[in-house]
């Protein structure tokens, strides 16, 4: 199944094995990994909460 994450980028959630929600210095993001490597990550959050609700919107 394809999720879509923003205009140009559809995610295979078949093949993610793994998300991080992830503090960068400039906000929250959410990063997708198939095994050891990061395939995709998602726009700017400003809390951890945030992300979650964003996460579960788009995967539920």
């Amino acid at each position: 199944m394809f999720v879509k994450l923003n205009d140009r980028v559809y995610l295979n959630t078949d093949r993610i094995t793994r998300i991080k929600v992830d503090e960068v210095q400039d906000g929250i993001r959410v990063r997708f990994y198939e095994g050891q490597v990061q395939v995709a990550k998602s726009q700017k959050f400003e809390t951890i909460e945030a992300a979650q609700k964003w996460i579960e919107a788009k995967f539920n």
